[in-house]
């Protein structure tokens, strides 16, 4: 049996954003709970010379909406990185999954060997469509994912596995 490029995708995407979303409301609450500072969360990074939890989120939701788009052969929407509170982190992964919704098995299915180009400040990545998907935007997509979850568990925010997956 194969597995289809859609399913190897889009609902992956979706279902991980479905539990981030999970896990910044689970911050929120911690943080109503016992008086956390929800702007040190929304600004906190793992390291100095990594980016803050807002950017986290805003990259993992492009990578969603960026594989989706390229794999169907779409143009990507943009989403300008305007995100200043939780509730907007929230929305932005809603509006991501809301276009993740507009997708079929048939727009993605037989991408495998589209050839596909990322445009980076250093200049073109070229792939086809599975090397893509399954060689830099899923990697790119869960570590951002897990970056977010990291983050928020490392400023205290009561977090498990099953969180991470939105089963908690």
């Amino acid at each position: 049996m194969t597995i289809s490029m859609y399913k190897a995708s889009v609902p992956v995407f979706d279902a991980m954003l479905k539990a981030l979303d999970h896990v910044l409301a689970k911050a929120e609450r911690h943080a109503a709970e016992s008086a956390a500072d929800l702007d040190e969360l929304f600004s906190a990074r793992l390291a100095p010379d990594m980016l803050p939890l807002r950017s986290q989120v805003q990259i993992a939701c492009d990578h969603a909406k960026g594989a989706s788009c390229r794999l169907a052969g779409r143009d990507i929407p943009s989403f300008p990185d305007t995100e200043t509170r939780f509730i907007d982190l929230r929305a932005r992964i809603a509006r991501t999954r809301d276009l993740l919704n507009t997708f079929s098995d048939a727009d993605i299915d037989g991408s495998e060997e589209r050839e596909i180009v990322v445009a980076l400040r250093q200049g073109e990545l070229r792939f086809t469509g599975i090397q893509y998907l399954l060689h830099y935007a899923t990697p790119n997509f869960y570590f951002h994912v897990t970056t977010a979850y990291d983050i928020l568990r490392s400023r205290g925010v009561p977090l498990g596995k099953a969180d991470f997956f939105g089963r908690g």
